[in-house]
């Protein structure tokens, strides 16, 4: 059985006001009765919910509207079951609890110990407190020094395991290029001396 297209009610509305498709083929492709396609026709249903189109959404072509309408006993078949909704949006910082703010201090203790090959800069990132704080922490001068405990962030839900998994091979590979660069710098010095 196939899905309904999203907002199936104002994707209704839309066919109906834009296209010359009978109620039965709307109804059947939205997943309504052909009395609710009918009172949307006739305005009785659905006033005020404005039309959505299905063609900018991806799960109708004009040309799957247009046979369709010259066929009445063609059903209009949906294109893409899954609309992919994609975003060049920069992800936005999640709301943190003030009770999870505390946590803060104690995951980045825990990336310390665990974790060293993150650079302060790193951690910041990852559980949301500045460099200064990381590196306070890191050379035991941060104010509540004492009191930290150190927790998982993950387990916190400071931020996902990927994301820890994603620091890490970054981490890595700083490290891995800093050290082909080190060597290259020794051979170029050998080879300068001799």
């Amino acid at each position: 059985m196939s899905k309904a297209p999203l907002m199936p009610m104002a994707t209704a509305v839309w066919l109906v006001e834009n296209t010359s498709l009978t109620f039965k083929q709307i109804a059947d492709f939205c997943k309504m009765h052909e009395v609710e396609i009918q009172g949307i026709a006739d305005g009785e249903v659905g006033k005020g919910i404005v039309g959505y189109n299905p063609i900018i959404s991806g799960q109708l072509t004009n040309e799957e509207i247009k046979l369709s309408s010259k066929d009445q006993n063609r059903p209009l078949n949906i294109i893409d079951e899954e609309v992919k909704i994609e975003s060049d949006e920069i992800k936005v910082k999640k709301y943190v609890p003030l009770s999870k703010r505390q946590d803060k201090p104690d995951s980045v203790l825990w990336l310390i110990k665990n974790h060293s090959i993150l650079k302060d800069s790193q951690i910041a990132k990852l559980v949301g407190v500045t460099k200064n704080s990381v590196t306070s922490i890191r050379n035991k001068s941060y104010w509540n020094y004492n009191s930290l405990n150190a927790k998982d962030p993950v387990a916190m839900d400071l931020f996902s395991q990927k994301d820890l998994l994603n620091a890490l091979g970054k981490a890595e590979r700083r490290i891995l290029r800093e050290k082909k660069d080190k060597e290259k710098f020794e051979n170029s010095n050998k080879n300068a001396n001799s």
